[in-house]
C-alpha cells in the first residue's frame, strides 16, 4: 500500500466532490469531525443571512415572514432519512444531555412499577451523570452500571430502561443494537439509545433496530456547528402514552393559544420546551442540505474504508510504539480509530502542531475521527506518515507539550 493507491481510492470515490463543500484550513489533515464538524461556507453565508436580513430587518415579522416557527420540523424532516425514522418522530432542540433526561424520564413513566435504569461502565460520562440525576430526582429509581460486555447479562425484569452509546467515545467500540433491543424488549423493558457518535457516518435504521427513544447531537458528523441543537426519536407506536417532564410552550398542542393548561403536542413534538434558537437551527439546516445529496450507505462503506486503511498504516508504520484498541472487525466499530500511548497528550499536541488534528482521551488515548464527507483515503496516508515521525523523534516530549490543554 503505497499514496498512489490512496490517490486512486479518492478519485474512485463517489463521496470526494462533496470535500469542496467544507471549508478546510490549508496545511490542516482534520480528524476530529467525531467532536466537532468541519464548517461549510454555506452555513455561514446562512447564518449570516439570518442575522442581518431577517433580524436584522425583518425584525419579529420573521417568525412568519422567513419561517423561523416552523424549523424545529423542518429540521426533523432533514434528519428523518438519516436514523431511519419518520419526522413526526423527531423533535429538534435543546441538547443531548436535556434530550437525555426527557427521554429517560418518558421512559421510565412506561415502566412505573419497575426500578432500575440500566447502562454500562464505557458510556459517555454526561449520560451516566443525567441518568444518576433523574434517579435521584425520582428517588425510586436505581442507577445501574455495569460491564460494557456483561450488559445482556444483567436485564432482568427490575429493568425499566436500558440506556446505551451506540458507538464507545473513547475506544470506537459499536454496541449490537439490533440485539440489545431485542434482550430488553424480552425482559420488558425499554430502550433509550445515545447515537451523537454515530448520525451522520454510520448507518442508522432505528425501525429496523426496534428502537424505543434515542437522541444524539448535531455539531459531529452532521456539521452543525458548535452547540448545535440536539435531536429526540421517540418510536410511533409509544406517541399516544409518551409524557415529558419538561412542558414547555413549543411542546403545546396550540403554543400560541396561550392556554392555562398543557396539553401536548402530537408526536415528537411534544419534547420541544422552549422558544427554539434560530440562529443555530438555521445553521444546521443549511448544514444538513449536503446530506440530501447522499446515500447513507456510501457513507458508512466510505468510514469502514478509512479507518481500515487507517488501521493498516498503523500497523505497517507504528507498530511498535502504539496499541490499535478500536475493534479490527469493521462490524465493531464506528468512525473513528482509537490508539494507547503512554504519553497520549503529548503525542496529539506534537500532531496537532504538524496539522494533524485529532484529539485525546485520557489517559492514553490518541483519538481519530473520520468524518466521510471531508476526509480523503490521501489524508489518511499523510497524517499516518505525520505520527509515525513524531512517534520515531521523539518530538512529542519536548516541553512544549508538556502542559495538558483544556479542551483535549
Amino acid at each position: 500500500m503505497d499514496r498512489a493507491a490512496c490517490e486512486a481510492a479518492d478519485r474512485a470515490d463517489p463521496l470526494a466532490p462533496l470535500r469542496g463543500r467544507f471549508a478546510l484550513p490549508e496545511g490542516v489533515i482534520y480528524l476530529d469531525g467525531n467532536s466537532l464538524g468541519a464548517l461549510q461556507p454555506v452555513v455561514a453565508d446562512r447564518v449570516a443571512e439570518v442575522v442581518c436580513d431577517e433580524w436584522g430587518t425583518g425584525l419579529i415579522r420573521s417568525w412568519n415572514d422567513a419561517g423561523w416557527v416552523t424549523l424545529s420540523e423542518r429540521v426533523a424532516g432533514q434528519l428523518a432519512p438519516l436514523l431511519g425514522a419518520e419526522a413526526d418522530e423527531l423533535a429538534v432542540t435543546d441538547s443531548t444531555s436535556a434530550n437525555l433526561f426527557k427521554a429517560l424520564a418518558a421512559a421510565r413513566w412506561l415502566r412505573p412499577d419497575r426500578r432500575v435504569v440500566l447502562t454500562d461502565d464505557a458510556n459517555f460520562p454526561t449520560d451516566v451523570y443525567v441518568a444518576g440525576g433523574l434517579a435521584d430526582l425520582l428517588g425510586d429509581l436505581e442507577l445501574r452500571v455495569v460491564p460494557s460486555r456483561e450488559v445482556a447479562h444483567h436485564l432482568d425484569d427490575e429493568v425499566a430502561v436500558l440506556t446505551l452509546t451506540h458507538v464507545d467515545y473513547r475506544t470506537g467500540r459499536l454496541h449490537d443494537p439490533v440485539a440489545l433491543t431485542a434482550a430488553a424488549h424480552d425482559v420488558g423493558a425499554v430502550t433509550v439509545w445515545d447515537l451523537s457518535h454515530s448520525t451522520g457516518a454510520l448507518e442508522v435504521d432505528l425501525h429496523r433496530w426496534g428502537a424505543d427513544l434515542a437522541v444524539g447531537c448535531t455539531y459531529k458528523y452532521l456539521n452543525g456547528g458548535p452547540g448545535a441543537p440536539a435531536y429526540l426519536y421517540a418510536a410511533r407506536r409509544w406517541h399516544a402514552e409518551l409524557a415529558t417532564p419538561i412542558r414547555g410552550w413549543f411542546g403545546h398542542a396550540r403554543p400560541f393559544a396561550f392556554a392555562p393548561t398543557y396539553e401536548p403536542a402530537s408526536g415528537a413534538a411534544r419534547f420541544l420546551a422552549g422558544t427554539p434558537p434560530v440562529l443555530s437551527l438555521a445553521a444546521l439546516e443549511a448544514a444538513l442540505r449536503i446530506h440530501e445529496q447522499t446515500d447513507p450507505a456510501a457513507v458508512a462503506t466510505k468510514a469502514r474504508a478509512l479507518t481500515e486503511r487507517f488501521i493498516a498504516l498503523v500497523d505497517a508504520r507504528c507498530r511498535d510504539d502504539v496499541q490499535v484498541v478500536t475493534p479490527r472487525d469493521p462490524d465493531r466499530r464506528g468512525a473513528q480509530v482509537s490508539l494507547r500511548h503512554p504519553r497520549a497528550d503529548a503525542v496529539m499536541q506534537a500532531l496537532i502542531a504538524r496539522g494533524v488534528i485529532g484529539d485525546h482521551r485520557p489517559p492514553d488515548l490518541l483519538r481519530f475521527g473520520f468524518a466521510p464527507l471531508y476526509v480523503s483515503h490521501t489524508d489518511v496516508w499523510d497524517a499516518v506518515e505525520v505520527l509515525a515521525d513524531v512517534l520515531t523523534t521523539g518530538v512529542w516530549d519536548d516541553p512544549r507539550y508538556r502542559t495538558p490543554r483544556t479542551v483535549t
